[in-house]
Formats: C-alpha cells, sequence, structure tokens
C-alpha cells in the first residue's frame, strides 16, 4: 500500500510539475506560440516542425492533438495539415523524457528555491512566468524522485520483476499495459516517467521496456479520440489519423526494428536503462515520421475511408460556431486569437442584420425583414457561446496582455449583440410600416438613407479597426459618430417641420423618429468598439 502512496503522489507532482512548466512556457511564448501556427500552411513538412515546436512549449503531445481536432473541427485546418502538426506532436513530446532520464535530480532543489523566490519577490509578470517554469521543472523533478523511492522495494518482489522480464518474452502484454496505463492518466509523458522510474531501478531492461512503449504511443491517442466524440467529421478523421499513425509505427517497430533499436541505444548508453528508454522513445518518434511521412497522403485517405460520408448527412457549413472549440482552450494564446476571430464574424452577421432591415424599411420588403429576423437570432446565439467561452478561457494560463484582451472582449461582444438589437428594432418598425402601407416622404427616404450609410460606415470601420488592430482608423471612427449626432439632431428637427406642415402623417413620423433613434444607438455603440481598440486592449495580429 505504502509502494501504490508513493508511486501516486510521485505522479500527482510529476503531472502538476508538467503542467506549470507548460503553463510559464505558454505565457511566456504566447505571442510566439500565434506566430508558430500561423506557419501551417499546406506544406506538411511545415506542419511536422510546428507540431514539434508547439509540443515542446505546451510539454504534451495530447494536447496538441486534441488542440487540432478543436482547429479541425472548426475548420480552419485541413486534414493535410493536421497529419504533419499530429507527427511533429509525437517527436515534440520526446523532450519530456529525456529530460526526466537525465541524472540532474540535484537542480530539483534549486529550481524551486530560485523559483519561489522569483515568485515572491518579483513585479513584472514576465518575472512570474520565469518562475513558473523554474518551479515546473522543479516540482517535476521532485514527483520523479517520488516515484523512483515508492518502486524501489519492488527489487524483492520476484514475482513482479518476473511479469515486467516476461514482457520482453511476451511483447503483446507489454504493449496491452502501456496502452492502460496511458489511457488512464491520459498523458505519454507521465506513464514514460514511471516507466523511467522503473528503469532506474534497474526493475526492467530495455527489451522489456520497448513493447510497454510502443503500448504508451498507442494510449497516447485516446485523448484525441474521445475529444472528437460529437465533432464534425473532419475532426474525428483528424483524431483517426493520430491513431493510424501510432498504430503503423508501433506495429513496424515491434516486428521489424525492436532489435536494430536495442543495438543503437545500448550502443549509446551501455549501462543507463533510463537514457536507453528516453532515446529509445526519441529514436521511435523521429524513425516514425521519416518512414510515414511521405505516405501522409495515404493516411489522410485511409482516415477518410474510415468515417466516410453518411448518404444523407451534410456537415453544417452555417453552423453558430466556427472558429471556437473548448479543445484550443489548452493553448489559451491560440484559443484567444480565434475568440478574435469568431467576434469578427460575430459583427459580420451583425452587420448583415442592420443592413437587411434598413433594406426592409427603405424597399418595402418582407423578404429582407425576415432575413434581418433571422440573423438577429444568430448573433444572439454567437453572443451567448462566445461569453461562455471567454468565462472558460479567462480561467486558463494567459498572461497580463491577454487577460486585459479578455475582459475588451466581453464588452465588445455585448456591443456587438446591441447593434443587433437596434437593427432588430429597425426591422420590427419595418414590419409595422409594410403592415400598414405607410409611405415615407421623399426628404424623409433621402435622410433615412443619408444616416443610414454614415451609421454603416462608421460601424464597418469600427470591425475593420478590431480585426486590423488600427488605432488610427479607430480615432476616425470618433469623428465619424460625432457626425452621426449632429445628423440625428438635425433630421429630427427636419422631421417636426414637415410634421408641423402636414407634409408627413403622424403614424409615419413616430417610425421614422423610432429609427433614427435606433440608428444613433447603432452609432454609439461603433464607437465603444473603436474605444476598446484606442485603449489597446484588443491586438489582433
Amino acid at each position: 500500500m505504502d509502494i501504490v502512496i508513493g508511486l501516486m503522489g510521485g505522479l500527482g507532482l510529476f503531472l502538476y510539475g508538467m503542467n506549470l512548466m507548460g503553463d510559464g512556457l505558454q505565457k511566456s511564448a504566447g505571442a510566439k506560440l500565434k506566430k508558430i501556427i500561423e506557419l501551417l500552411t499546406s506544406n506538411v513538412i511545415m506542419g511536422v516542425l510546428v507540431g514539434m515546436l508547439v509540443t515542446m512549449v505546451i510539454q504534451s503531445s495530447s494536447a496538441t492533438t486534441v488542440m487540432v481536432v478543436g482547429f479541425v473541427n472548426a475548420g480552419i485546418m485541413s486534414l493535410t495539415q493536421a497529419i504533419g502538426v499530429i507527427m511533429g506532436a509525437n517527436i515534440g513530446t520526446t523532450i519530456t523524457a529525456q529530460l526526466v532520464s537525465l541524472d540532474v535530480d540535484f537542480l530539483a532543489p534549486i529550481s524551486l528555491g530560485i523559483g519561489i523566490v522569483i515568485y515572491m519577490f518579483a513585479k513584472k509578470s514576465k518575472t512570474r512566468h520565469i518562475a513558473e517554469i523554474l518551479l515546473g521543472f522543479g516540482i517535476l523533478f521532485t514527483g520523479m524522485e517520488f516515484m523512483k523511492d515508492a518502486v524501489s522495494p519492488l527489487k524483492e518482489y520476484e514475482g513482479f520483476t518476473n511479469m515486467l522480464l516476461s514482457f520482453g518474452s511476451n511483447p503483446i502484454l507489454g504493449v496491452l499495459m502501456g496502452f492502460a496505463i496511458t489511457a488512464i492518466v491520459q498523458s505519454s509523458s507521465a506513464s514514460m516517467g514511471m516507466l523511467i522510474a522503473l528503469a532506474s531501478e534497474g526493475l526492467i531492461p530495455i527489451t522489456a521496456a520497448l513493447p510497454i512503449l510502443y503500448g504508451e504511443n498507442i494510449g497516447t491517442c485516446v485523448t484525441s479520440l474521445i475529444s472528437s466524440i460529437g465533432a464534425t467529421k473532419n475532426a474525428r478523421r483528424a483524431a483517426v489519423m493520430h491513431l493510424t499513425f501510432n498504430l503503423i509505427g508501433s506495429l513496424i517497430f515491434m516486428f521489424i526494428l525492436s532489435g536494430p533499436i536495442v543495438k543503437l541505444v545500448t550502443y549509446i548508453d551501455p549501462d543507463n536503462t533510463a537514457r536507453q528508454i528516453a532515446n529509445a522513445h526519441t529514436l521511435f518518434n523521429v524513425i516514425n515520421v521519416l518512414i510515414l511521412l511521405p505516405f501522409n497522403k495515404l493516411i489522410v485517405k485511409l482516415a477518410i475511408k474510415l468515417v466516410p460520408e453518411t448518404e444523407g448527412e451534410e456537415e453544417d457549413d452555417n453552423k453558430i460556431i466556427k472558429y471556437i472549440d473548448d479543445r484550443m482552450i489548452e493553448t489559451p494564446s491560440i484559443a484567444l486569437t480565434n475568440t478574435l476571430k469568431e467576434t469578427i464574424r460575430m459583427g459580420e452577421k451583425a452587420k448583415e442584420c442592420f443592413n437587411y432591415s434598413m433594406e426592409g424599411i427603405l424597399e418595402n420588403s418582407e423578404k429582407k425583414v425576415e432575413k434581418a429576423f433571422k440573423k438577429e437570432r444568430h448573433v444572439n446565439e454567437l453572443q451567448k457561446s462566445i461569453l461562455s467561452y471567454l468565462l472558460k478561457l479567462s480561467k486558463s494560463s494567459l498572461n497580463d496582455n491577454a487577460i486585459e484582451t479578455v475582459d475588451a472582449l466581453f464588452s465588445v461582444v455585448n456591443d456587438i449583440e446591441r447593434i443587433g438589437d437596434h437593427s432588430e428594432n429597425i426591422a420590427e418598425l419595418a414590419k409595422i410600416a409594410i403592415d400598414s402601407k405607410l409611405k415615407f416622404s421623399q426628404d424623409a427616404t433621402k435622410e433615412l438613407t443619408e444616416m443610414y450609410e454614415k451609421v454603416l460606415s462608421t460601424y464597418s470601420y469600427a470591425i475593420d479597426a478590431m480585426e486590423k488592430s488600427d488605432v488610427e482608423l479607430a480615432y476616425k471612427i470618433i469623428r465619424m459618430e460625432e457626425r452621426v449626432d449632429l445628423m440625428e439632431k438635425s433630421y429630427r428637427a427636419n422631421h417636426m417641420q414637415r410634421l408641423n406642415n402636414s407634409t408627413c402623417n403622424f403614424e409615419t413620423g413616430i417610425i421614422y423618429l423610432d429609427i433614427i433613434t435606433n440608428l444613433e444607438r447603432i452609432s454609439d455603440h461603433s464607437l465603444n468598439i473603436a474605444q476598446q481598440v484606442i485603449s489597446g486592449r484588443i491586438v489582433f495580429k
């Protein structure tokens, strides 16, 4: 029982340290991560490099592949791009095994001591992020020491050592064990840590460790498979590609390359089984990528065949959300970029709603009015989805600048939703005018058209300013909004004069005044968006 408690405690520290170090690295490299993802092209080799670098930063191939499933589900990454990133993630995850296999345990207390001191006294957030990396590093190695100490008494149990040795002669059992452990702890790095802990205490030779290692590489696919449940067909295909890649690689190594790998890693480190396992893990993933990279298109085709198109089933191109996905929260900096994209998309939907409502009133079109109502419902659903996502994102590992952006987006999303509401108000007024067969005077129609065009320009510039982080354009919106305010006052006075002159009837007059009031409010919310850009809290580059 003491062994189990010690092993679980060490595993918990190991996982916490790995996550803390990954969070610190993500906060430090948030902007760089976004640039790395932007390197994604149809070039599969670039995808491999991106997957490798991202995984090295976030310290988890499972997190990277889950993020890939999210990107594919959102339709912003193709399967061709995804296969490259998945391959690269497998190489990137080997860095953790290499770290823990090194005999640098003496650095753990030093790293913890320096990290704690820096964290306590640091004022700058960047310095605190470095402290988190050091603390994570120290806790990870402390957890590794706990696991080594916990399994050390197992040397005395002959039955346990014989069981481990049997995996060399019965590799299928070893594969199943590695698969089961990784599927349970949801981290191949953690299961590799346990394997290296056993090797460090002389409990398992490289020949018995290799089948477990192959099983761990298959087991790490469980996370992405689970995350793809309920996703689009392409997202499920991405998860299947991950499984296919690791499964084919494991079969190649188990039946063909195990012998050469054992000889090579033993030659490099004759007396250090922990280093042999870490090197075998790295060689497995690097060689697997080199072997299967030329066949990446075949893997994509196989995934499409395994997850085929269902007759009568169509992907919903008009789904509520497009760019955001809970799977991406594993990498907050990237998730935030996609939330900005979704917010821009919401802004465009609100603009369509606005256009349809005004065209409905100016063209006397019931069809346009109905389209406005439909778009407004879409805007409302987007608001709920984005705000819910922002709430989850606010609880993730974000640096200070990103936290400010999240706060700003809460305001922007609500402003866009209010623009949708005012557009709906105009559509309702249009419906009343159409049903009552009311007609505006020539002067009133001209004024409504002029004010509509000015407000539309103001709002369009606000969305552009946010998308381009263009402060100069945002300042231009301030002047445009002032012009809209003057137009509203002037047109209201003109209309009162028309009412007095009886050139416009009372019912039409009320609708006219309500429309220009809603137009002025849309302009106000456009100004609010512009002010968030001016504040520097929204950076979309």
